[in-house]
């Protein structure tokens, strides 16, 4: 162990740190002023009232893809569709048997590949949740500025 005077020595220079360090954070303004908590100011364990939902059209004509291969947008509401392992709500209207019953759009063919590629008899295990890649769309203001330019062939 330390003798005395290299403990006590020690102690010291933790102490002083600490209050330092103390002080620091103390006097410190940009630590009060960083990004705010998506809670805003309730506090942790009260519960807070969520905001209410998007809402979105029932139907609306389709927006154009900005790129090649971009999973094509929702264009109806999904609220209480329900996708589990046992279940797929949108494979009532969007599957080859039923799509032209509807007149939606079929399941594309991509989704009947595994992932080395090889042709399955029905939608594979890795596409089967939908809402993964495909969203409704809502024509809203977006959050933050987009920069993205579409290819040249997608532009209206």
């Amino acid at each position: 162990m330390f003798s005395k005077p290299i403990a006590r020595t020690v102690a010291a220079a933790v102490l002083c740190s600490s209050v330092a360090i103390t002080a620091v954070i103390a006097t410190d303004q940009s630590l009060s002023s960083g990004p705010e908590s998506l809670r805003g100011e309730t506090p942790l364990l009260d519960d807070k009232t969520p905001p209410r939902l998007k809402d979105f059209p029932k139907e609306a004509g389709k927006f154009l893809p900005n790129y090649i291969g971009q999973p094509p947008l929702i264009p109806h509401a999904i609220r209480g569709y329900e996708i589990s392992a046992n279940n797929n709500a949108c494979l009532a209207c969007h599957s080859l048997d039923n799509a032209h019953k509807f007149k939606a759009t079929p399941i594309g063919f991509s989704h009947f590949r595994d992932r080395d590629g090889n042709l399955l008899s029905d939608v594979s295990p890795s596409r089967y949740n939908c809402t993964q890649c495909h969203v409704p769309q809502k024509n809203a203001p977006p959050l933050i500025k987009n920069l993205f330019d579409p290819v040249e062939s997608l532009k209206p």
